[in-house]
């Protein structure tokens, strides 16, 4: 007869053995399980598929294919030459068998979230991957591949009701769009659009293809690299970001969003234009950077009150010294005029120190508090930084980067000395001030705190101490310069 004490015993060892057996990973939900997964490499993903049947379907309704991960250097198996031409590697046929396996083998009404692929595949194959996705409800396509021959995006693409993020790399020959009259019915629920190395035949295309009800959600735009485009509208009503960069052919640049809160565009416009201009029209634009671009004809930044933060450098040549070129500059400088932060590059400096845009005036900076000047150590570019300073009456922090090499030792204490006078020669009181000098103690900066400050900063492996006499020289110089405010003080450490 079994006792009370060993019938206990014998449960308590049953219940502790029933414990052991449980799996408890396999019984946590399917989105727990996605996520888990997520974080590793879709090869091992697809090696789990073998542990169970629980397993393979998990494998089979996986909403995430990043493909990428998979074979990182698929796109390295072909070259393009200078002239864009391709070398005649074939494709790597494991890559895409996986892929298209992958699709095939879906439990029917199993969406996919994200797929993710580079490879080098052919026009018809290239089109059955993308029709798979969207069969399955596609919400994130990122493709970049090369074709043999030119690829037109199919019309399913566009009229996807799922698609909600749209990443599109072409190497040459490149890939057609659709009619517009198709592109502008279409993307209704597409909120991200990337597209780079793609090449536009038509010249008008994309004149108004972001214009009027076109995309009607979408945020994120990018444009890279893309050859053709010779006027871009973009006024696009729900539009967040736009990047436009590398589009050397563009002639003419319309911006006009209610919405539109970051604005960069670098690298783009043909200098040898002789009718090229850009127009932002953007209430609630906050960040703009505008590098390395050539100076357009004509320039018309208007309604940019809500304005933070803008980075300017151009792109110029010597013949570009017109005078439509200078008032261009002035006016997007003075569409700048709401900013708080404001960048400006060495070619900005240059152009506000040319004889030819003293007849032009530079609008009041009213709200402008720090101010970063990328400039070059020249007498000549004096008149372009007393031009700023005096149209920035509420500067409070001014940077300036000197990013030029002198071997004249009296030249650069001349220079710097001038530099400094004009700062102290402004019709207002800098709070703090930075002056970054390679040409002077190798690394020299400076800061201003309610009181200017030069600290000729230690190189790694050399001492202030062994650099007296360069010292006394800038300070003997600086102490004879008269004083715009009674409360400054000058220190030497």
């Amino acid at each position: 007869m079994e006792t009370r004490s060993s019938k206990r015993k014998r449960l308590l060892q049953a219940q502790s053995e029933s414990h052991t057996d449980i799996d408890r990973i396999t019984h946590l939900p399917d989105a727990v399980l996605h996520q888990i997964l997520l974080l590793l490499p879709i090869k091992t993903i697809a090696q789990t598929s073998v542990l169970s049947k629980r397993w393979r379907l998990l494998w089979s309704s996986f909403p995430d294919l990043d493909f990428t991960t998979l074979n990182p250097h698929c796109m390295s198996c072909y070259y393009f030459d200078s002239c864009g031409g391709r070398s005649s590697v074939s494709p790597n046929p494991n890559t895409l068998d996986c892929i298209s396996q992958t699709l095939a083998a879906r439990q029917r009404g199993s969406d996919i979230r994200v797929l993710r692929f580079r490879a080098h595949l052919g026009f018809s194959r290239l089109n059955g991957l993308i029709r798979s996705a969207i069969r399955h409800n596609v919400q994130d396509l990122d493709i970049d591949v090369c074709t043999d021959d030119y690829f037109n995006l199919p019309r399913c693409v566009v009229i996807s009701e799922s698609l909600k993020a749209l990443s599109l790399k072409f190497r040459p020959p490149g890939f057609r769009l659709p009619p517009s009259m198709v592109m502008k019915g279409g993307f209704q629920s597409l909120q991200t659009l990337s597209l780079s190395h793609m090449v536009f035949y038509k010249k008008h295309y994309l004149l108004d293809l972001f214009a009027g009800s076109a995309f009607p959600v979408l945020r994120k735009l990018t444009l890279d690299s893309c050859c053709g485009i010779k006027f871009l509208d973009v006024g696009c009503r729900a539009l967040q970001d736009l990047t436009v960069e590398n589009c050397f052919q563009l002639h003419g640049l319309t911006v006009s969003g209610p919405r539109l809160e970051r604005l960069r565009v670098v690298s783009c416009f043909e200098s040898s234009s002789e009718k090229s201009w850009v127009k932002i029209i953007a209430p609630r634009l906050r960040v703009m950077h505008w590098e390395h671009n050539a100076i357009t004809e004509t320039s018309c930044l208007e309604n940019l009150a809500s304005m933070e933060e803008a980075f300017i450098g151009f792109f110029a040549l010597d013949e570009d010294t017109r005078a439509e070129k200078y008032k261009s500059v002035s006016n997007i400088l003075s569409g700048l005029s709401h900013a708080h932060c404001l960048t400006l590059q060495s070619q900005c400096i240059q152009i506000l120190s040319n004889n030819h845009y003293s007849t032009i005036s530079l609008h009041p900076f009213h709200n402008l508090k720090t101010m970063k000047l990328h400039t070059v150590l020249d007498k000549n570019n004096i008149r372009g930084l007393l031009c700023l300073f005096r149209s920035s009456p509420t500067l409070h922090t001014l940077i300036l980067k000197i990013i030029t090499h002198f071997k004249a030792e009296k030249t650069k204490n001349e220079l710097f000395g001038s530099l400094i006078l004009s700062i102290c020669h402004s019709r207002h009181g800098i709070k703090r001030c930075g002056i970054t000098c390679p040409a002077l103690s190798r690394n020299s900066t400076g800061n201003l705190d309610h009181k200017l400050q030069v600290l000729p900063a230690t190189p790694q492996g050399h001492s202030n101490s062994r650099d007296p006499v360069r010292r006394h020289e800038i300070r003997s110089q600086m102490m004879g310069f008269s004083w715009a405010s009674s409360n400054a003080k000058l220190a030497f450490h």
